[in-house]
């Protein structure tokens, strides 16, 4: 990996950082450990159902807590890592995950594996913020989607772990099980990056940040939010992605259930599904950076049109896979999971390419705050709800309408996108 970041400059002639490639590796790890302990849940909930005897609400209301505070820690974690070295911060929300992690094992009651669940969302919205960030300071603009491509394979083959170790080990061990086994290697990474990765300068790597963006004193967070509010790049990009977040978080949450109601084995249901998500995904996460990336040669609205056509193309297999025959359901997940991870590395360069790099981290936070707000902490509550009242293909049917609205978005954003080369020195259009 080394060897291919160095080799492949970007037309602008600024190299990565020393050390890019290292916390590139680093911080990639970390996430698919992260996603991993995410999608333990999804995994072992069934057995998490039975033990506390609750209804699907219920049960999409852990989720709904996770994002809450989630999405309540990311104003502060996002100015701190405007004006704190990142480094640190990432360090010690690793262990914080981890830790919780651990805890879970003292959880005996429903409302306990809530709290544990919130506390949970302060650690991983850190990290959301951060790592993007920092990479950001490590790679020229030019560069970004293909790195940010590289980390968010992540999310595809970290879920596929985690549900693949929620159903395995929670069957033999009980669904606490899984949660000590995704404790350990965050420990481990922790301190990797606390011996082995550096902190870059912030905003060394912009082509074009102006001297008077670097030593201006910092602006207030009202102003920051202010100034992003009236960035139309940035807002589109950021809806856009919470209505893909609302559809991709309603999917990962109930897809293990949806399988198991519509006659697949329960004990083959994580395997299937791994398998799915980290082909598909993975699958999809490349080939959406690759095709962003040569496009981008030719068109500097690529990253939101490859975003716009992946949440429009996933809507025909998602409604067969929820409502066709049984015989069709798998391969149509796999064609919709493929097509809606299409958009993961471009939509989010995107997001921190329409910045400058004096604010990246808060509006990273308030990018989280609203995909989350919109979307993932709501869906698994809102499909719970209609499945209660209908059934669980109504249910996921919800993400149907969000995925066709967020390829709208998309597609109007894609109207405003700036030049690659002018996001250091425009923060609103």
């Amino acid at each position: 990996m080394t060897n291919e970041i160095s080799a492949n400059k970007p037309k602008s002639g600024i190299a990565p950082i020393a050390g890019a490639a290292t916390a590139l590796v680093l911080l990639t790890a970390l996430n698919f450990v992260n996603y991993i302990d995410r999608y333990i849940l999804p995994g072992v909930q069934e057995l998490v159902k039975k033990e506390f005897h609750v209804t699907d609400s219920e049960i999409g209301s852990i989720t709904f807590w996770f994002f809450l505070t989630y999405m309540l820690a990311a104003p502060l974690t996002g100015w701190l890592g405007d004006h704190l070295p990142r480094k640190p911060l990432i360090v010690g929300c690793a262990l914080l995950i981890s830790g919780v992690n651990i805890l879970t094992g003292t959880v005996h009651a429903f409302d306990s594996l809530l709290i544990r669940h919130a506390i949970l969302g302060i650690g991983e919205a850190s990290l959301g913020i951060y790592a993007p960030a920092l990479l950001a300071d490590f790679y020229p603009e030019d560069q970004r989607n293909r790195i940010l491509t590289i980390f968010y394979t992540a999310i595809p083959v970290g879920a596929a772990l985690g549900y693949l170790i929620g159903e395995i080990v929670g069957a033999k061990f009980g669904w606490r099980m899984p949660f000590y086994v995704s404790a350990v290697p965050g420990f481990l990474i922790a301190m990797l990056i606390l011996f082995m990765m550096k902190e870059p300068a912030r905003g060394g790597s912009d082509v074009k940040a102006s001297a008077a963006e670097k030593d201006a004193p910092k602006k207030s967070a009202k102003q920051n939010i202010f100034d992003l509010a009236k960035n139309a790049p940035y807002i589109t990009a950021t809806l856009g992605m919470a209505m893909v977040t609302f559809s991709l978080g309603g999917i990962s949450a109930w897809m293990p259930s949806f399988l198991e109601r519509s006659g697949f084995s329960a004990n083959s249901v994580g395997i299937t599904l791994g398998a799915i998500t980290a082909g598909g995904g993975l699958g999809g996460t490349a080939a959406g950076g690759w095709i962003a990336q040569r496009w981008l040669r030719t068109n500097h609205r690529a990253l939101y049109l490859v975003s716009a056509w992946s949440a429009a193309l996933a809507v025909p297999p998602a409604l067969l896979c929820f409502f066709g025959p049984r015989v069709t359901m798998l391969p149509a997940l796999a064609v919709a999971m493929f097509l809606i991870f299409l958009g993961t590395g471009p939509l989010n360069a995107a997001i921190i390419n329409a910045v400058p790099s004096a604010v990246r981290s808060t509006a990273i936070a308030f990018e989280l705050l609203l995909i989350h707000l919109l979307g993932d902490t709501p869906s698994p509550k809102i499909i719970g709800m209609v499945s209660d009242h209908s059934n669980l293909a109504t249910g996921l049917g919800v993400t149907l309408i969000t995925m066709l609205i967020a390829a709208v978005l998309l597609f109007i954003g894609a109207r405003t996108a700036p030049e690659v080369s002018e996001h250091a020195t425009a923060s609103a259009h």
